[in-house]
């Protein structure tokens, strides 16, 4: 005698596709989330550095010519 599939095995096993496809959704939409902060915060970390530079840059060139009026 094989033995029986109970009515509650039966209906677990109905489910699982379903509870895997969830699943799998809430992990692509969090994954998802997680790839647009990481994407923000690239985005913030490149335009800090660039107003560094530019900073840094703005300040050469004040020195340049500090530099160039003490020559002269």
């Amino acid at each position: 005698m094989s033995p029986a599939v109970s009515d509650e095995q039966s209906l677990t096993r109905a489910k699982e596709p379903t509870m895997f496809s969830i699943e799998h959704e809430m992990a692509r939409s969090r994954f998802s989330e997680l790839q647009a902060e990481a994407a923000a915060a690239t985005r913030a970390r490149r335009l800090y550095l660039a107003r560094r530079a530019h900073r840094r840059a703005e300040r050469a060139v004040r020195r340049a010519a500090r530099a160039s009026a003490a020559v002269y």
